[in-house]
């Protein structure tokens, strides 16, 4: 048997010794760094402590580390470390492509990037033989470059521990900002009656808090009359792959964590008896490496398999990034309001211009009868 060396010894995990279990290990799969937590009691009693669980069989690299977390109750071994393909402890990228379903369904080529990895146990023992069981705690983090969440599972073989992989998403560093100006430096200020017809709206796609080797990259960006992205057959293409509206500008796109395009203001038909035309901006986004982006921008790899939003009961889970809500004025129907109270004064006008005329020719009968009476009574 291995000496301890541990800061705990047997005695103090107390009733958290125990042998190994499969639920030893969780993974947190962040927009930054992956985080690992393991159960460090089991690995006490089977033998092992905190230095000898070693990250991808990395073992001189301080930053590839456990950290023992007394602080929590069970103690746990932590390991954290960056999505990076440069400095994440050993882990494997492996990114693969698959036919967009459920919102998605119009793209070719859906990524999905596997970040996975084992935490194993080193057994110092010489000697012919050993008493220690060998822990595999393995990970695996799973984030769509299209924002959908899958439930997959890993399967390991000949391993003490092993673990289902999580779903990771990037979804919570993107947001969506409306500006006024070219620069993207004011935001877009709404008026209460809506903005005016071919009013120039700018919109920014922005990636924050983001691993530095991905790019934004839109795939399509389309306004609804409403809210939620996939419930009115109700929408505009400001622009999809390989298809832009003439009145639409990209002006950036898949080459840094931003993207930026513009439109002018305009107005569904549908709503055209209301007073003010209210739509959202919906975007599409897919997040690719540095080096790959240019590839996606091209048409073969962006190919498009239909123009209408997919329903709701699609296989996977979609997320989409959506604008606050856009009113623009409805002219037409001011005018029309306009030429009523115009119409409704002239009619006013009108009859005053009756009333005084009746009253004029009542005095005027009143006079002539008053002079009648004047000369019979004279004579």
């Amino acid at each position: 048997m291995v000496t301890k060396s541990s800061q705990l010894q047997l005695s103090d995990c107390e009733t958290n010794l125990r042998r190994p279990e499969y639920t030893d290990i969780s993974v947190t799969c962040g927009t930054k760094s992956i985080g690992l937590a393991v159960l460090i009691c089991p690995a006490i009693y089977t033998g092992y402590n905190e230095s000898l669980l070693i990250l991808n069989n990395i073992m001189n690299d301080p930053a590839c580390k456990g950290t023992l977390d007394e602080s929590v109750t069970p103690p746990l071994l932590r390991f954290e470390f960056p999505l990076n393909t440069t400095n994440s402890c050993g882990s494997l990228f492996r990114t693969t492509s698959t036919l967009g379903t459920g919102i998605f369904s119009d793209f070719s080529n859906i990524q999905t990037v596997n970040i996975s990895g084992v935490i194993r146990s080193y057994d110092p023992t010489t000697g012919t033989v050993t008493y220690n069981t060998e822990l595999k705690y393995f990970y695996s983090c799973a984030y769509s470059l299209e924002y959908l969440i899958n439930n997959t599972q890993i399967d390991t073989s000949a391993s003490s521990i092993a673990v289902k992989d999580n779903n990771g998403s990037f979804i919570s560093t993107l947001s969506m900002n409306l500006f006024s100006n070219v620069n993207f430096t004011l935001p877009l200020v709404i008026p209460e009656q809506g903005l005016e017809l071919r009013t120039d709206i700018f919109a920014q796609v922005k990636a924050t808090n983001l691993t530095s080797q991905y790019h934004v990259l839109l795939d399509r960006c389309y306004a609804s009359i409403s809210p939620l992205p996939n419930s009115d057959n109700t929408f505009f293409n400001l622009f999809v792959p390989c298809n832009t509206d003439p009145l639409t500008i990209i002006h950036e796109n898949g080459k840094s964590q931003r993207a930026h395009f513009s439109f002018p203001a305009f107005r569904f038909m549908k709503q055209q008896n209301e007073m003010k035309s209210t739509y959202f901006l919906h975007c599409i986004t897919r997040l690719c490496e540095k080096s790959t982006c240019s590839v996606f921008m091209q048409c073969n790899n962006r190919r498009r398999r239909g123009v209408v939003p997919a329903t709701e009961d699609a296989v996977t889970e979609s997320k989409t990034i959506s604008s606050p809500p856009i009113t623009i004025r409805a002219e037409s129907i001011a005018a029309l309001k306009d030429q009523q109270t115009a119409s409704n004064n002239s009619d006013t006008s009108t009859g005053l211009g009756v009333a005084v005329c009746i009253l004029a020719f009542a005095c005027i009968i009143v006079i002539i009868m008053a002079a009648v009476f004047y000369r019979r009574l004279n004579h």
